[in-house]
């Protein structure tokens, strides 16, 4: 019988079909579903459907872009802070990223007052958030459990962030802040040329809060200062320098599209193999320490030594609140956390205070006048209180803007657990929210006219140390606020002021390029993507 193109014969009859084989059925069917779902996420819903369409949104939007002005996962915080300018709206902005996706932005502090303090436990991190940060720093540790558990958890690791114990670490930052610049100064001595006199601030600031952390924190000294090839750091440098390629952010956006975003960390790809060898890695380091701490502790108490346990580790064990997994992943949280963020922070100041020469001079005016100095021939520097570092205003309002202009982690997600409100809003169970440091912080409406000016002065004003003069609590939101504020807050704030104190005291700096484009290295944290090269000059006599 002679082929029959479009039709098959099935008991005599004639049944037309489509297509001459089941693959190119399917291919064709997939084709058509995402044409739907396209022009229904694309159009329909935005428009006609969303629950949300009367919260006020971005006058441009692209059905491909959304509202961005480029294909791209990265935020653009400019682009974001433009937004809300323009746009009128009362503690909430709705915005589409690529692929059209719906997003919720808060904006004002009686909408961030709800959302972080009032109905705190409505609105938890992403599943999809928790999976993939807690390959770096634990699933179960404080930074990513929710509810009770997260309750539980931060009442039992407080004690070891209060003040009377982060005042007794200040010997701890200063000392390794002075490892850190003689280290420097070394490297460059040792150089050829005397003129090679640029360094990348990135690989000594992660290798001295990485060593801050482990004495800190752990009562372990790491060496990465001294020891470049030190295997901990190693591992963290892998996790940290190894961004997604096209093909995984092709993925993920197609994950991201139809749900199932989770799938793109199972695949076998480089950068997952990179990331589940250093994790685990890090983690056999955590469980080992746990392990010694435990023992430790268990010998104080056979010969019945009462200590005044100090460091994290320490404060964790003895609470016996713990269980040893849930210890190791409090330590991966504290090891990622405890020195990646810091150590943006103080790429940040170097950055800025490049930038701002006549800041830069001041500062090293006011540590030079009240600081002994740390080029000691004979003896080394002395120990360092915590009462004379808190006494510099000039340092302290600096560490301060930089942590307000550049905040390390700008922006942060949430999803609804429930059906809620946020400011009379009907908020639906699943919607997503992002809470933007990185907006608020250069609030015109809350910090004035020079919000998007780095500008220390504003913190020295009488009774503005703790505002900056920012009309609201919640216009400095690097810490966030509420009972997920940044446990170590405290403890980022007096290590930042200790490494900058040290550098800026014996260094005068400037950018490698000053003109050069900022290109941001966006991650867990965000930082310059080129570490910061700076050019050094040792200034004498300190």
């Amino acid at each position: 019988m002679a082929e029959i193109p479009w039709k098959t014969i099935h008991g005599g009859t004639a049944a037309y079909c489509y297509f001459r084989s089941t693959f190119t059925a399917f291919l064709a069917g997939t084709a058509i579903t995402f044409l739907l779902r396209f022009l229904y996420g694309a159009i329909l819903y935005p428009a006609y459907i969303s629950p949300l369409k009367q919260v006020p949104t971005p006058a441009v939007r692209s059905w491909i872009k959304g509202n961005r002005k480029a294909f791209a996962l990265e935020e653009n915080f400019e682009e974001m802070r433009q937004w809300n300018e323009e746009a009128p709206n009362h503690g909430l902005l709705r915005y589409y990223m690529t692929a059209n996706l719906e997003r919720l932005v808060v904006t004002s502090p009686k909408a961030l007052s709800e959302i972080l303090v009032q109905k705190v436990y409505e609105f938890e991190k992403p599943l999809l958030i928790r999976r993939s940060l807690g390959r770096i720093t634990g699933e179960h540790g404080v930074l990513l459990v929710e509810g009770p558990e997260h309750k539980r958890q931060r009442k039992n690791l407080m004690p070891a962030f209060q003040y009377r114990h982060i005042k007794n670490l200040y010997s701890v930052f200063w000392s390794k802040s002075i490892e850190m610049v003689n280290m420097i100064e070394k490297e460059l001595q040792q150089r050829s040329d005397p003129a090679d006199n640029v360094i990348s601030i990135e690989t000594w600031s992660s290798r001295a809060t990485l060593d801050i952390i482990g004495v800190a924190g752990m009562n372990r000294d790491f060496n990465s200062l001294r020891d470049p090839s030190n295997d901990l750091a190693h591992h963290y440098h892998r996790i940290m320098h190894t961004p997604p390629t096209a093909l995984e952010k092709f993925l993920f956006v197609i994950g991201l599209i139809t749900g199932t975003a989770g799938w793109v960390m199972d695949l076998p790809l480089e950068r997952n193999r990179i990331l589940d060898e250093s994790s685990a890695f890090i983690r056999n380091v955590a469980r080992q320490m746990i392990r010694e701490a435990r023992e430790a502790s268990s010998k104080d108490e056979k010969s019945h030594k009462t200590t005044d346990a100090i460091d994290i580790i320490s404060v964790a064990v003895e609470s016996a609140a713990f269980t040893e997994e849930e210890l190791v992943d409090q330590m991966m949280t504290f090891l990622a956390a405890g020195h990646e963020t810091t150590s943006s922070a103080f790429q940040w100041c170097i950055y800025a205070l490049s930038k701002n020469p006549d800041v830069q001079t001041r500062l090293r005016d006011e540590i030079r006048a009240h600081l002994p100095p740390i080029s000691v021939v004979d003896n080394p520097p002395e120990p360092l209180s915590a009462a004379t570092i808190d006494s510099l205003p000039y340092l302290n309002a600096v560490c301060n803007e930089v942590f307000r202009f550049h905040p390390s982690a700008p922006s942060t997600i949430r999803v609804a657990n429930r059906d809620t409100t946020l400011v009379g809003q009907p908020i639906a169970k699943g919607t997503v929210i992002n809470i933007i440091p990185a907006i608020t912080n250069h609030d015109k409406s809350l910090w004035g006219p020079d919000a998007d000016t780095f500008n220390p002065d504003r913190w020295l004003a009488p009774g503005q140390a703790n505002t900056g003069g920012a009309s609201s609590n919640y216009a400095f939101l690097t810490f966030i606020h509420g009972p997920r504020s940044c446990i170590g807050q405290g403890f980022a704030k007096s290590e930042l002021a200790c490494l900058l104190a040290a550098f800026v005291g014996r260094f005068r700096f400037e950018l490698e390029d000053p003109d050069k484009e900022l290109l941001l290295r966006q991650g867990a944290t965000v930082s310059p993507r080129d570490g910061v090269l700076a050019k050094l000059t040792r200034v004498e006599g300190w």
